[in-house]
């Protein structure tokens, strides 16, 4: 408890709506649930949510220097156990803290960041990937999932004002382009490139590592079709190596 009552900074209220489109979900208040931070509520996740978030904390309090961030949903959050190896190749050498949690959607993470998950450090540079819960969970809007983002993205411009941020298309999913969840994540990732101000903002989309040429999304890549199978985060690595030594340096 203590770890979630200290100091935690309140970002600036989101002023800027640049996407203009009809909120599809929204509190009583009418704000997008996108974009109103929120505990995570799924009944599998109660369990071990905010355990998790409180280890973290205490995790990088006890790194003490952490050059380098990921945050997201469950994808990050393999980093911790089936693809452990992997984070052990690349990013444990670089400082790294693996902030990815399963099932969040933007308006969990905001939560998240409002209650310390990046309080009192300054990476150099945060790996963005998030809004593909929002897609599945409830069918959010691309605009309103692209607003939860904004609202992600300007929570940290105040929090980590030196850190850099690698924005990352929402990897693709279902069968081929015409599953309806794929259409709302490439609708998102069309918004939310833009983004990308070539200063503390880089958008980076890799999303054609996992399709062969008529975009058609194999079994053997991701078995679900949602989440890559741990043989395939090598090759999410190597993709966003050379962006993140650019980046870092």
């Amino acid at each position: 408890k203590k770890a979630l009552s200290a100091n935690a900074i309140k970002a600036k209220p989101i002023k800027a709506k640049p996407i203009k489109a009809k909120t599809t979900k929204a509190n009583s208040s009418g704000t997008p649930l996108s974009i109103s931070p929120y505990v995570q509520t799924a009944t599998w996740a109660k369990p071990w949510w905010l355990s998790r978030h409180n280890e973290k904390i205490a995790l990088k309090n006890k790194m003490g220097q952490v050059d380098l961030v990921f945050l997201g949903d469950s994808i990050t959050h393999a980093f911790d156990n089936k693809a452990q190896a992997t984070w052990q190749k690349y990013y444990a050498q670089r400082k790294a803290l693996n902030l990815g949690f399963g099932g969040d959607r933007t308006e969990n993470v905001l939560w998240r960041l409002q209650h310390d998950a990046v309080a009192g450090i300054n990476p150099k540079l945060l790996v963005l990937m998030i809004g593909t819960n929002n897609t599945g969970h409830r069918k959010d809007s691309p605009e309103d999932i692209a607003l939860g983002i904004k609202a992600i993205i300007d929570d940290l411009a105040v929090r980590l004002p030196k850190t850099k941020v690698l924005l990352l298309a929402i990897f693709p999913r279902g069968v081929d382009a015409n599953d309806p969840l794929r259409v709302i994540n490439d609708k998102t990732n069309n918004l939310i490139k833009h983004y990308d101000d070539g200063k503390q903002v880089h958008y980076l989309n890799i999303n054609d590592i996992f399709l062969d040429e008529q975009g058609v999304l194999k079994k053997s890549v991701m078995t679900d079709l949602l989440h890559p199978n741990a043989n395939q985060y090598d090759k999410w690595a190597d993709a966003m190596a050379p962006f993140i030594k650019q980046l870092m340096e």
